[in-house]
């Protein structure tokens, strides 16, 4: 049996300290050695899960990575803007890596990590956690299996959900593109990638249109104030947005501490740092007058190898959740993430056959639909070299797939239909899976 993995690592927000949890709990196989993240509360809590000394916790991954290579691998699950310097440093040093996604804001910066890994000979893992969950393996295996013969046609939904739209892409960490990265990268990388997984065939052509249309100064209420804690807002009885009822009146609101990061002096925040928070950063802000730029809904048309049309729909407005609808030679697959059941119709049966997953909660919180622990039991026996699954996203792979949301943009911005692989040769990659 191989020994444990030796594990550093860098961020310890909701992804990062749900990695190091979940290492935590499986010694035959990790073994956390050092942290970085500047937090001391989130980081003196994964000290002493580990029982770490003080000289292998660091403030910054800059810090960690200037002491000579210390583990195995290394975790990176900071912000977005934050992958691209620690990925390169860290493969230089010749670190395995467990690397959050996206994989990098920007293209050249994602094609500059694979080449890299590629040139220093070391494995990287991009945390496409959807791919572990039970529902899309269920779906991935009865493709697998051929019960709807070959994939003609597909279309796909990520429903962001109206209230997660407007904490984290109108007030949040990823409201502006410029400061983190466009919308379907940051929130549907994962259903590009679950796409191409699901097919099994290159994207050979791309178009895509969208916009931000509800969230903006346009459709603001009459008379509404740029923040919600000044209390002069004519709609705060009944506006869904209503950031003093979202934050601070509902206690049991786990994005409390998000929202008070760099004010509030313990785990839990009080009454008065969440409400500094709302008087101060932009999670304070009327979704009417916040400075988002990021698009509320769009559209994404493909080309698979084979003639596979592809059709992918984000939007805000909906209550979440994701559905997937695939059109084969032999019958029909439609699902949706959040049942327990995927139902396929087979051409010429009457009854439709009813395939069961097991129930998840398909969310962030709840573990990205069983992925996250998928990830992390898979983890080791890849980086053993002993892997045998079909799962797994290496770095060259992720990178294609995060190629596909550029070339999107690209096409969305100015109108016209990409190529992938021409767009591909501009950064040195190639299309072949």
């Amino acid at each position: 049996m191989s020994r444990p993995l030796s594990v550093i690592v860098m961020g310890l927000g909701n992804r990062g300290s749900k990695y190091a949890k979940l290492m935590s709990v499986d010694p035959e196989h990790y073994n956390v050695v050092g942290v970085a993240e500047p937090d001391h509360a989130r980081r003196d809590e994964i000290q002493e899960i580990f029982g770490l000394s003080d000289d292998v916790c660091f403030d910054s991954w800059d810090e960690i990575l200037a002491q000579p290579k210390m583990a195995d691998l290394a975790v990176i699950a900071m912000v977005d803007d934050m992958h691209y310097e620690p990925a390169m440093r860290a493969i230089e040093l010749g670190y395995n890596l467990l690397l959050e996604k996206p994989v990098a804001p920007t293209a050249k910066e994602c094609a500059d990590i694979a080449n890299a890994a590629k040139e220093k000979g070391v494995e990287v893992l991009v945390c496409h956690v959807l791919r572990y969950a039970p529902f899309y393996v269920k779906v991935k295996e009865l493709l697998m299996e051929g019960i709807i013969g070959d994939v003609m046609s597909a279309e796909a939904v990520e429903g962001v959900e109206i209230i997660h739209q407007s904490h984290s892409y109108v007030r949040g960490n990823w409201h502006c593109e410029a400061e983190s990265s466009p919308m379907l990268l940051a929130k549907s990388c994962h259903d590009l990638d679950i796409l191409q997984w699901l097919l099994d065939k290159p994207c050979k052509k791309i178009q895509s249109f969208g916009a931000l249309t509800h969230f903006t100064e346009a459709n603001a209420p009459e008379g509404s104030p740029i923040r919600c804690a000044d209390g002069t807002c004519p709609v705060r009885d009944t506006c869904i947005f209503n950031c003093i009822k979202m934050y601070h009146d509902n206690e049991r609101n786990h994005r409390r501490r998000i929202i008070t990061k760099g004010i509030a002096k313990t785990p839990v925040p009080t009454n008065e740092e969440v409400m500094e928070a709302l008087k101060t950063t932009d999670y304070g802000l009327c979704v009417y007058h916040a400075n988002n730029d990021v698009v509320d809904h769009q559209t994404v048309n493909m080309v698979f190898e084979g003639d596979v049309t592809v059709t992918f729909n984000m939007n805000a407005f909906n209550k979440g959740g994701r559905y997937i609808r695939l059109f084969g030679t032999k019958g029909e697959l439609y699902a949706r993430a959040a049942d327990t059941e995927i139902t396929i119709r087979i051409y010429g049966q009457k009854e439709p056959v009813l395939v069961s997953v097991p129930k998840v909660e398909e969310s962030i919180v709840g573990g990205h639909g069983g992925g996250d622990q998928g990830i992390i039991q898979e983890l080791h026996q890849y980086m053993s070299g002993e892997y045998n699954g079909f799962r797994a996203a290496n770095i060259h792979t992720s990178v294609r797939n995060h190629m596909l949301c550029f070339a999107a943009e690209e096409s969305r911005h100015n109108d016209t239909v990409v190529r992938i692989d021409d767009y591909m040769k501009r950064y040195d990659l190639d299309n072949n899976y």
